[in-house]
């Protein structure tokens, strides 16, 4: 029998047995849309958090004043710790695992008006790295520059949200904003951008300015003096180092404010690269239920499969026995086996891929929700889906029939099905 005639009468077969054909189709398919839909949700949720992480900034340490808790040397515990200017080059010059280290300085109590609205806003105030660090993103004109630092220029970057509400239906850039009765020029705004955390309010809300002119005119009251500030902004230089920046920046403040380098509660630090690495422990651990979750699914569409593949070789045992004996060696009778379980796991195998594939595309074309990149189909879990399916339903038909091939064409024509 030549290809073209073992590929036809496998064809006919097919069609002459559809019931059995279909319900070994729709059981491969359906193990291979359940494993892809279930791993894209899986990806979805993973890259959808993780994008929302950084939108406070990525891989950054806020470093906080506090209380120191240790006695050190002879000062006593209890002891309030302000950061000030001179912490920030030493500390760039002690911890050199960081790469940035910058002040932030800010007011919530600075009354914000424009010719067409006023609001109530905060105000920040720091070095133009402030930008990359925590993500601000340009939407029009720009963030402030070294220039705009240097000559301590009144000039403001608005959060989305302010620049809509100080400006309604207008255009912020180029046009002047009061802070105090202060007069700023806009020179940007941000871009729209959604947090899910924060240690002083979403950024969308708020007006960026230079350090000194923060400081210039928005000091802190007393007890602070002309020369603290609020935070310390720290980045390492890799996410490997996080570790060796945050220890350096922990000694070299505790050696400028004599306290023990080892009292955390004098200098509290939120990690957000120990947040993301937390993030991704959990995420992948979502990511091994899933895969066992798909396992099971995949064995016990096998087990669909193979009983499917058992019974309808075994029914056709009857033709097996005609085949022998009218000359047709177990070869050829295998082989036929062989070709029908492959086409159907092959026509199976395209079917559920362009199912879940094509269902992922239509679902990723609705508005998604916070935290969720939509499906994320992946190509690896469909394949290994496809060829983990396909080899039961191939080993399915082909363990019956040769068992039915090796028995005297006698025996084999005189078996009944559901005998």
């Amino acid at each position: 029998m030549s290809f073209r005639d073992l590929l036809f009468d496998v064809l006919r077969t097919l069609w002459a047995h559809k019931l059995r054909a279909f319900l070994t189709m729709f059981g491969i398919a359906w193990g291979i849309v359940s494993i892809v839909l279930m791993v894209a949700a899986g990806e979805g949720l993973r890259k959808g958090q993780e994008a929302q992480a950084r939108t406070l900034g990525k891989d950054i340490m806020i470093v906080f004043h506090g209380r120191t808790s240790l006695q050190a040397g002879g000062l006593h515990a209890g002891r309030i710790v302000r950061w000030n200017d001179d912490d920030v080059p030493a500390v760039q010059e002690q911890s050199p695992d960081c790469e940035y280290a910058i002040p932030e300085l800010e007011q919530d109590t600075v009354r914000a008006h424009t010719s067409y609205n006023n609001a109530a806003l905060t105000v920040t105030g720091s070095y133009p790295q402030f930008a990359p660090i925590r993500s601000l993103d340009v939407s029009d004109g720009r963030f402030y520059n070294w220039d705009d630092m240097h000559e301590a220029r009144r000039v403001a970057f608005l959060g989305s949200d302010a620049a809509r509400q100080l400006f309604p239906g207008r255009e912020p850039v180029g046009n002047t904003l009061y802070l105090n009765d202060f007069p700023y020029v806009v020179i940007g705004v941000m871009q729209k951008k959604k947090q899910d955390s924060s240690y002083d309010g979403w950024d969308v809300n708020k007006i960026f300015i230079p350090f000194p002119t923060m400081r210039r005119d928005f000091p802190d009251p007393p007890p602070e003096t002309a020369t603290n500030f609020d935070q310390l902004l720290v980045t390492p230089r890799s996410v490997e180092q996080h570790e060796a920046c945050k220890r350096e920046v922990r000694v070299a403040l505790a050696r400028i404010h004599d306290y023990d380098p080892n009292d955390k509660e004098a200098c509290p630090i939120w990690d957000t690269v120990k947040e993301a690495q937390a993030f991704k422990s959990m995420t992948d651990g979502m990511k091994y239920f899933l895969g066992a979750v798909g396992i099971v699914t995949l064995l016990l569409g096998g087990i669909g499969v193979m009983n499917v593949m058992l019974v309808a070789v075994r029914e056709r045992t009857r033709e097996i026995g005609v085949r022998k004996a009218i000359g047709a060696p177990a070869a050829t009778i295998l082989r036929q086996f062989f070709f029908e379980a492959v086409i159907i796991a092959g026509l199976s195998g395209a079917i559920g891929l362009a199912v879940a594939f094509g269902f992922c595309a239509l679902v990723n074309l609705l508005p998604m929700p916070d935290f969720f990149a939509g499906l994320l189909p992946s190509w690896t879990s469909g394949l290994v889906a496809t060829g983990l399916l396909g080899t039961i339903a191939v080993g399915a038909a082909l363990y019956p029939a040769r068992r039915a091939a090796s028995v005297d064409p006698i025996e084999a024509l005189r078996y009944e099905a559901g005998g």
